[in-house]
């Protein structure tokens, strides 16, 4: 099983909006005759992948996955159907599939066929690894996570100089240098690869002039879809975000005028306009999540400052924290994780639940769930 979890971590980046799916076929003298890995672009899903592999092998032997096999027609036949054909014995899998079509159907049709089922090995490895999918598939939006670097006493970054807006500011930009270190900052790199958008807002983008690009070095069906929140389409035209764009950036915008629109679209972005229910103006985030839901963006990762953050939290599109920090302390007048547009810190208890810690060299990350993607 440690072996098909290890396959279907191989999919990430290449399987969404489909779920990450490793299987391992073992012949019934116990040895491995077959694997495979789920890609959106393969199509073929991992168990018949391993189960043409092993051929007649398979016949009387276990097959290992992490999910549970489909009993539906989509883009391939039930998988149920093709594992009853291969004549295998037994099945080990992880966890039943969240996707309502499924729920159970496939393990029914695998026991109606007398095959021995074990549920439930690597239960929690398994869900965190397709926490997106359970979300995506259920409620048709993204899993989203917002993710801040910070010091200590909760700040993302010193007190800014010239600016009007501080709370925009985030962490590890031009006003301050990096809050954590080399090793934390490369493992944002493969958060970022683990997910479909990335979200910041036109403060943060004014201010620290970031790419937001996945920069993991691993293979990617789809580039990272950059999208940034920008009220009146203020995105600086000589940022790199816009020097780099790649079909890969989307400003989504409230209230700006149709010539701003038609400037940034002649560079290359893609420009969308979003209901906002805030008194300035800002695109509404439940509604933000819902319009990249319908794109089929699976995971969203919020890396805003610190009025996205409060924003985030107190619309309560929040899924999952990941929230670093350092061994500083930035002390009074520097910018807090969350704060309102006035720059006043965020009201209101946020109950974090399943925390795990992380180390990243001299820094630690706090990971944590607002909701159960299986169930809330």
């Amino acid at each position: 099983m440690r072996r098909a979890l290890e396959l279907a971590r191989a999919g990430l980046g290449l399987v969404s909006p489909n779920p990450a799916v490793g299987a391992v076929v073992v012949d019934a003298a116990g040895n491995e005759v077959g694997v495979g890995t789920h890609t959106y672009d393969g199509v073929k899903h991992a168990e018949v992948i391993a189960l043409e592999q092993a051929g007649g092998r398979a016949r009387g032997g276990t097959l290992y996955l992490n999910l549970e096999p489909c009993s539906h027609q989509g883009r391939t036949g039930p998988c149920a159907d093709a594992v009853i054909a291969a004549g295998i014995r037994r099945v080990v899998c992880s966890i039943q599939d969240p996707n309502p079509q499924v729920a159970g159907q496939g393990f029914a049709r695998l026991r109606a066929a007398g095959i021995e089922l074990t549920v439930g090995l690597f239960e929690a490895e398994a869900k965190k690894l397709n926490e997106a999918f359970a979300k995506y598939i259920r409620h048709h939006v993204p899993l989203v996570t917002l993710k801040a670097a910070m010091t200590l006493d909760g700040k993302i970054a010193p007190p800014p100089s010239g600016s009007s807006n501080p709370t925009a500011v985030a962490a590890g930009g031009s006003t301050g240098g990096w809050i954590t270190g080399e090793i934390a900052r490369k493992h944002v790199h493969e958060l970022r690869h683990e997910h479909d958008a990335i979200l910041a807002g036109v403060g943060t983008v004014i201010a620290d002039d970031p790419l937001l690009t996945d920069r993991s070095g691993k293979p990617r069906r789809r580039r990272l879809l950059r999208v940034i929140l920008d009220s009146w389409l203020r995105l600086p035209r000589a940022s790199r975000l816009v020097k780099s764009v790649q079909d890969d950036v989307l400003v989504l915008y409230s209230q700006a005028d149709e010539a701003s629109k038609q400037e940034l679209e002649k560079l290359g972005l893609r420009v969308e306009q979003v209901a906002s229910t805030h008194p300035d103006g800002r695109p509404n985030l439940a509604e933000v999540v819902r319009h990249l839901g319908k794109q089929e963006i699976t995971s969203l990762l919020i890396e805003g400052g610190a009025t996205i953050n409060w924003a985030a939290l107190s619309s309560g599109v929040v899924d999952k924290l990941f929230l670093y920090y350092a061994p500083k302390i930035l002390g009074e007048g520097s910018v807090p994780f969350a704060a309102s547009e006035g720059g006043h810190g965020s009201h209101g208890l946020v109950l974090a639940r399943h925390l795990q810690l992380h180390q990243f060299g001299e820094d630690f990350a706090v990971e944590g769930y607002l909701r159960d993607p299986y169930k809330d």
